[in-house]
């Protein structure tokens, strides 16, 4: 059975990223996707947790796309972290709704992958800076899937976005239809 998939996408200047919106663009082609625009429909970043938690439990797995932000992800996902996932819904002794799901990380960085390295200038793999989310999706029961990583962005050409969105929708029909990767962390 294909898994339903939600796009959890924060990308706070959609318009100024050639990379990240190719990438949501190709992702809204793959059947089975959801693409919901986390600063389309919070502008005023009002989330509404409810909303939200019916949105994840309509869905097997759960992408976070964005752009590496100082490190992290942009303001928006942050704040969707903090009120969605609640203790006693996603997480503590009764929180268990989130249980056997898939969660991965889609970010594009604007530096290349050597940059990301303990001799490169941020000293620091992607796989690293993104281990809070990694845990949060253990906190939660979730099943943690590699990460889908694109480095360059800002220097990409059109070979290369396009390449990229191919790999993309390839890993999403992957999510969709194959095996995860990773048992859940007890």
């Amino acid at each position: 059975m294909a898994r339903r998939i939600l796009i959890l996408f924060a990308h706070p200047a959609i318009r100024r990223s050639r990379f990240n919106r190719v990438l949501i663009e190709t992702a809204r082609m793959v059947e089975g996707v959801t693409v919901h625009d986390l600063y389309e429909t919070y502008p005023d970043f009002a989330v509404d947790p409810d909303r939200e938690q019916a949105l994840l439990l309509e869905h097997d797995v759960i992408v976070a796309q964005h752009p590496l932000f100082w490190y992290s992800a942009p303001a928006l996902l942050k704040e969707w972290l903090d009120l969605v996932l609640e203790h006693g819904w996603a997480y503590g002794r009764e929180g268990h709704r989130l249980d056997g799901k898939l969660w991965m990380q889609a970010v594009t960085a604007g530096g290349s992958e050597r940059a990301y390295s303990p001799d490169g200038l941020n000293h620091w793999s992607i796989d690293e800076l993104l281990r809070p989310f990694e845990a949060t999706a253990n906190l939660c029961r979730m099943v943690w899937q590699p990460p889908f990583v694109l480095h360059g962005a800002h220097l990409a050409d059109a070979q290369e976005i396009d390449r990229a969105a191919r790999a993309y929708q390839a890993r999403l029909t992957t999510l969709r239809d194959g095996t995860p990767v990773r048992a859940v962390t007890p």
